[in-house]
Formats: structure tokens, C-alpha cells, sequence
């Protein structure tokens, strides 16, 4: 606060501010909520001085929402370059915005009329009416945000009760009168009226206004309207003495807006829009509050001419103070013990005070965490890395955050900026204990685990109202397990392989093992991705569908043969082995950010290597990263090199298909009862299909493949729907059922020990 105060950003001045008369405190707009509200919505006449060239029953049509601030109105508001006319009517001749004539005179019952003259906005300048209570002398002023898309075109303005108008007051000198207290109780100033409290007033108000002749309508408007987010109360714009941050002192808001633009990420990126949006048209910051806790704004005030300031020495004493005993001792010390030697007033230079009672915004504590957190801690950096909350702080936490930060430091305390939505039921209700949808977190937890409650919100995307129910949870809770059982079922297939003397080459690996680890490392780069661009519900998706379909689906099916039934030691089961243990090594890291129990429960069964150590938890662990070895252009190459598969892929739904029609015919069960013929007339085609056919088997879970060189079409082959070139037939696999592998082969029975057992499988039990 002092080093703002020091390079004068900070001001004591009078101006309209929001101001709870319930709370008795100015807010700012961080601390406003907006709500319906029903209005009055009124057209008033104001008579213009015959001595300007009008006849004496010439009145300019005002229309308000807000009544009672008549009673401190000063001027009516044109826009300069609106055409408005001056009509002829029973009530007298009135001045209306030309765009609006006809809804007005509708309004105001009004069927009879007739045009006058017509003016420019700025033509009307300067003329003078006088107020319908005889209160005072108005002007007419131009203002830009006039709008004439409701109301008369001419606004009612009191600089006292609104932002605008005080803009408009400042430029013309208009005078600033203030009839209301901080109970929101008019003064002894507006007769009548003294004592009333605002809302209450509009009543009588506008019944006077009705008895002297000068209401025209009378209605009621719903609308949005500020409320104050502690007492919920309405607030209202009343002008007092407060302590403001200047918005544009040495250029700040512009510069507010180019680190907007260009220093900060914004997630999702329709967030940097709407803070410039709000930047661009924000009033001062009103950083002074009223109430009796907080931390103290150590002003003093002249006893001599009661003159409120700010003293850099003073300022320096109580933060010293305040370091030893706390931000109470502005309260409980007397001013002396903060004043420096010979202190006296600057302006009639008494030497008598006392302390200014007033306290800072709870947002400006928030906002300069910056200061006391990131740059008080060696482990922090500035700026921070991410700034996370909902999206109603855009106007809030964010730019209380920017604006110290960019005064005192010339940079963003936040590299990036995210926001999310809020927690909804199903139907994307607001949580109501009334409407019973509230689903607290530790209910989750207990029927489900904590991990199942971050997947909820990791999996959701956060851009949007962020859905839950029961049956969300329940649909979660199957992908999870999925997740899981993906994981034990590797695990139980990892129980005697070493790392370290078991792994593979990926020259020793099958050409199925390279291409789910080539898939893996596709799978970093893109969960990496999403992680880095906070997108946490794309990370969890990538990588459950890499676990539901080309991990469970496809690979684990088909290694099963090699993992049940090859030798523990041999080479096919060791490659395969090889590829597990390096996509459960990958998998648990890329899930440790989302499901951080399980990921760390799975870690500490991982099989342990004695030449790569691993931390104790999966948290301590290096972030994975693409193994070059096993990428995809390692794993793949043309199709003649016999390694890309994607086409053998390709084919497997039409294969599955064929299948199905054998097996309701009831010519096989298991697929492994089956063989494959695929024909083409391609030689290419031929070629690369032939050099994969002991890998087919395994793709494909039948007992025989044969490739042929064969014209198409074949009447007893179906056509591949991906390839039009490759035909495919299946039929009854030939020879007897090994009762240990389920493949069929001529080499059944032929065995006298083992008369039941494939030649494979013989060799595996008597190696």
C-alpha cells in the first residue's frame, strides 16, 4: 500500500460509489452482485426557462428508474448527435429523442400531436429548466452514453448517485449534492422528504410528482440490479469521500489491457476478451471500506481542518508496528505513537490528529497475495504459474491481483489465467439444499474412494457448468474400474519378469509389441499436451480410451497366448512382458496427476529394477517421455517392410464379422476354431500381407492364415469395406484342438505322450 501510495496511485476523493446502507460501507464491484429487481420506471417533466426562445409550457421528458435521486438531480443528459423534436400535445410541448417519439406519447396516453422544430443534440447545450420541486436550476449537458433504445433520450443526472454522472459532472462542473446518509436516509435538506429512507421515498415522490402535473407515466420495470454480496441487500450509488486506486495515473489501464492482450495465457481463451471488456470501462478502485475489522488504511486527519491524508512516514511506522504486534495496533495505540517527530499538517499546519477509521478492501488484501506470498517464499517464483478460479472473478480476484502487481512490479503476478464453471445437477441446476440435489464430496468419497471424486472433476470440462448425479458417479465408477482391472491384469502378468534381465530389445520384439508401443508414445505426447493446456478432461480421456480399446481390446486379447502359454523364460513371452512393463510404467504417470491413490498403489507393485532405482512414489517420479526407439516412425514404415499394421487393423471388423455369420451357423465356437484366407490381386498388397503371416494368427485369435495371389471378385470372398483389393474368407480351422493353447493343428494326436497338445506346446512342457 505505501510503495502505491509512493508512486501516487492512490487518491482521496469524493465520488459515487456503490454503498450497502445495510452494511453502512462503500463496495466495489467485485463486491456486487447483480439480481432481478423491480423499479418504478417514470417519464417527468422538466420546464425549460421561457427566456430561451421556448414558450412557457416547454418541458424536456426525463425518464428514471430511480425516483428518489430527483430530489439531487442538477442536469439532463442529450447525446449530441440523437435528432430530437419538440411536439404539440394536450400536456404541453414536449422534447423527446425522435427514435422513441411514438412508444413515449403511447405511454403517456398521449394520441394527439404535432412536430414543431427539430433538433441536434448538441443544439440543445446549455439550456436551462427548472426542477419539478423548484429545488434548483438545471442544465442540459451532453453525454455520449445516452441511449435511445429505452426511456425518453434524455437522462436525468445527479453526479452524486452514478458513475456516469459523475463523469458528466466533473466535465461541466456540476454541482454534487448528497441529501442521503450512510443509512440511506435523506438529510434535512430536501424538506418533505427528510427522514424518509430512499426506497421508501419513491412512493411520495412520485405522488407529488403526479399532483403538480409534471408526471407523464407511470410503470414498473424488472431488471437487473446491484446487490450487495454479503447482506443481499439492494445497494444504492451514493457519493462520499473514499480512498481510490487511479485506474489511468501513468497510463495504467492501457497498460492493464497490454499485458491482458499479450503477456498472459487465458483459459479458455474467451476470458481474456471479457477482463479487457471490463478493464476498459472500470471506474477507480474504490479501496476504502466502513466497517469495524479488517486491515486498517492508516490515514490521518487534521483536527485543525479536518483534512484527511496520507504520510509516508506515517504509513511506515504502522507497518512496522503492525509486523511486531499484529494490524489491531492502528486501533489500540494512540496516533503518536505513529506519527514522526514534528509531524504537522501539510495544509494549515496544526499538529493535532486523529487516525482515519477507515479499512481496505478484503479484495485488496486477496489481490496483493502476489507480494506476501509469492515473493516472501524461496520456493515460489514470480509470477506464479496459474491463477485458478471460477469465472465471475474475471471482475474480481483477477484484476485485484493485475493492478497492484502491474503498479508495483510493471509485470502480471500470473503467467496464465484459468477459469472454470460451477457444480450442477443433472437437469444443470444450481445446488439447492431446498430442491434436495446437493451431493456432498464426502459421500462420493465414501461410497466410492477419493480417487473417483477427482476423476468427477478431472474428466468434466471445466469451460462450461460442470454436471454431477448419481448416475454420472456410476458411469465414472465403470471407467475407473476399467482403468484398474487394465492395470492388474498387466501386473499379474509382470510377476516373475525382472527388468533388468528380462527386458527385450526392440529388435526382439514382435511386430504387434512395437506397435502398441508406438501407440504409447503417441499417447505421451498427447496426454503431455493436454496436461500442459490444463486440459485435464482430454489427458483423462486419451488415455482411458488408449486402456479401453487399443490396450484392452486389441493387444492384451491377443497376447494372451503368448503370455499363457509360451515358456515363462522364452522369447515370445518375454517380448511381450517387455511391452507391458513399459506401457504400466508410462500409464501410472500419465494417471498420477488424476487418480493419485491408485496410480501410487499400482507404482509400488511395479517390478523393481536394481540398474534404474525408482523414488518411493509415483510422485516423485520423472514426467514420461517419448522413447525414440519406440516411436511411430520406428514401429512403423511403409507397407512392404512388413511393419506397418494399420492395415491388418483395418481389417479386423470385417474379419469379426465373417466370424460371427460362422458361428451362428454353428460351424465354430471360439474364433480359434476358425482359419482365414485373404486374397488380393495386388502384389504389393500380397507381399506385405504374406511377410506378417505367423503375426496374423495372433492379430487375428484364429488357429490358420493363408494369403493367396487371387483375382477378385471371388464369389465364396467377401470384400474388405476398407480395401477393395483384399478379399476375405473363413471356414472350419483345419486338424484337432490343442486342450492347452485352443489352437487346431495336423500335428494333434501325432504325439503318443502327449496325444492332446499341439507340437508347440509339447515343445514348451518338455524344453
Amino acid at each position: 500500500f505505501k510503495t502505491l501510495a509512493d508512486k501516487g496511485y492512490i487518491y482521496r476523493g469524493l465520488k459515487p460509489v456503490n454503498w450497502c446502507f445495510k452494511c453502512e460501507t462503500a463496495l466495489a464491484e467485485a463486491e456486487v452482485e447483480y439480481e432481478d429487481h423491480a423499479s418504478p420506471s417514470i417519464y417527468v417533466k422538466f420546464k425549460l426557462d421561457a427566456a430561451q426562445g421556448f414558450t412557457a409550457d416547454t418541458y424536456l421528458v426525463v425518464w428514471t428508474t430511480t425516483p428518489w435521486t430527483l430530489l439531487a438531480n442538477v442536469a439532463v443528459s442529450v447525446h449530441p448527435d440523437f435528432h430530437y423534436v419538440c411536439v404539440r400535445t394536450g400536456k404541453g410541448n414536449l422534447i423527446i429523442v425522435k427514435d422513441l417519439l411514438d412508444r413515449v406519447l403511447e405511454n403517456s396516453g398521449i394520441k394527439e400531436f404535432e412536430i414543431l422544430k427539430e433538433y441536434r443534440g448538441r443544439q440543445l447545450e446549455g439550456l436551462h429548466y427548472t426542477h419539478p420541486f423548484g429545488m434548483r436550476s438545471g442544465t442540459v449537458v451532453l453525454a455520449e452514453y445516452v441511449s435511445k433504445e429505452e426511456g425518453t433520450g434524455l437522462v436525468h443526472t445527479a453526479p452524486g448517485h452514478g458513475n456516469e454522472d459523475y463523469m458528466t459532472g466533473v466535465r461541466y462542473k456540476l454541482d454534487i449534492v448528497m441529501p442521503v446518509d450512510a443509512k440511506g436516509i435523506f438529510d434535512n435538506t430536501v424538506g418533505e422528504f427528510s427522514g424518509q429512507h430512499v426506497f421508501s421515498a419513491n412512493k411520495p415522490i412520485i405522488e407529488k410528482l403526479q399532483r403538480q402535473g409534471a408526471l407523464l407515466f407511470q410503470g414498473a420495470l424488472q431488471h437487473s440490479y446491484p446487490h450487495c454480496w454479503r447482506c443481499k441487500s439492494a445497494v444504492i450509488f451514493r457519493a462520499t469521500k473514499q480512498w481510490f486506486i487511479n485506474i489511468d495515473h501513468e497510463g495504467l489501464r492501457t497498460r492493464l489491457l497490454d499485458v491482458i492482450g499479450n503477456s498472459v495465457e487465458w483459459i479458455p481463451a474467451a476470458g481474456k476478451e471479457r477482463i479487457s471488456g471490463m478493464v476498459k470501462t472500470r471506474p477507480d478502485w474504490c479501496l476504502s471500506r466502513q466497517r469495524y475489522w479488517g486491515v486498517p488504511i492508516p490515514s490521518v486527519i487534521c483536527v485543525g481542518c479536518q483534512e484527511e491524508f496520507l504520510d509516508p512516514a506515517v504509513i511506515e511506522n504502522f507497518a512496522r508496528t503492525a509486523a511486531q504486534e499484529g494490524t489491531d495496533s492502528w486501533f489500540s495505540r494512540e496516533i503518536k505513537d505513529f506519527l514522526p517527530e514534528g509531524f504537522t499538517c501539510p495544509g494549515c499546519r496544526s499538529n493535532r490528529f486523529v487516525k482515519g477509521n477507515d479499512i481496505l478492501d478484503v479484495w485488496f488484501d486477496s489481490g496483493v497475495s502476489s507480494q506476501a506470498v509469492l515473493k516472501k517464499r524461496a520456493a515460489l517464483n514470480f509470477p506464479a504459474n496459474l491463477y485458478l478460479e471460477g469465472s465471475d472473478q474475471h471482475r474480481g480476484w483477477f484484476q485485484s491481483s493485475l493492478i497492484p502487481a502491474l503498479c508495483i512490479d510493471g509485470a502480471a503476478p500470473f503467467a496464465t489465467v484459468l477459469t472454470h464453471g460451477f457444480v450442477v445437477d443433472a437437469e444443470g441446476r444450481k445446488m439447492s439444499k431446498s430442491l434436495g440435489n446437493v451431493i456432498s464430496p464426502f459421500d462420493i468419497i465414501k461410497e466410492y474412494g477419493a480417487d473417483l471424486l477427482r476423476l468427477w472433476v478431472a474428466s468434466s470440462d471445466y469451460n462450461e457448468d460442470i454436471r454431477i448425479s448419481s448416475e454420472i458417479l456410476k458411469r465414472l465408477a465403470e471407467a475407473y474400474r476399467k482403468i484398474r482391472n487394465t492395470a492388474r491384469f498387466i501386473l499379474s502378468n509382470l510377476y516373475d519378469f525382472n527388468p533388468d534381465t528380462d527386458c527385450l530389445a526392440v529388435g526382439g520384439l514382435k511386430k504387434i509389441d512395437a506397435w502398441i508401443l508406438s501407440r504409447l508414445q503417441e499417447l505421451i505426447r498427447a496426454v503431455t499436451d493436454a496436461y500442459e493446456h490444463f486440459e485435464f478432461y482430454k489427458a483423462y480421456k486419451l488415455t482411458y480410451d488408449f486402456c479401453n480399446e487399443p490396450l484392452s481390446m486389441y493387444y492384451l486379447d491377443m497376447v494372451k497366448g503368448r503370455l499363457y502359454t509360451c515358456g515363462s523364460a522364452s522369447a515370445e513371452r518375454r517380448a511381450a512382458q517387455t511391452a507391458l512393463y513399459e506401457i504400466l510404467q508410462v500409464l501410472v504417470r500419465l494417471l498420477a496427476p488424476i487418480l493419485s491413490f491408485t496410480a501410487d498403489e499400482m507404482w509400488q507393485h511395479l517390478p523393481l529394477s536394481v540398474k534404474m532405482p525408482r523414488p518411493d512414489s509415483v510422485h516423485l517420479s520423472d514426467w514420461p517421455i517419448v522413447n525414440p526407439v519406440f516411436s511411430q516412425q520406428q514401429a512403423r514404415g511403409e507397407e512392404d517392410s512388413g511393419q506397418h499394421l494399420d492395415v491388418v487393423f483395418d481389417l479386423i471388423p470385417d474379419i469379426a464379422k465373417a466370424l460371427e455369420a460362422l458361428r451362428s451357423e454353428g460351424a465354430i465356437g471360439s474364433s480359434f476354431d476358425a482359419q482365414i484366407y485373404l486374397l488380393t490381386n495386388n502384389q504389393n498388397r500380397y507381399t506385405y500381407l504374406d511377410s506378417l503371416r505367423a503375426d496374423l494368427l495372433e492379430i487375428f485369435k484364429v488357429s490358420q492364415v493363408s494369403v493367396l495371389k487371387q483375382e477378385l471378385p471371388d464369389s465364396a470372398a467377401a470384400v474388405s469395406s476398407a480395401y477393395t483389393d483384399i478379399g476375405i474368407k473363413v471356414a472350419k480351422a483345419d486338424g484337432q484342438k490343442c486342450q492347452r493353447c485352443w489352437n487346431y493343428s495336423h500335428a494333434v494326436g501325432t504325439d503318443t505322450r502327449h496325444p492332446e497338445l499341439c507340437a508347440a506346446c509339447i515343445a514348451t512342457l518338455t524344453a
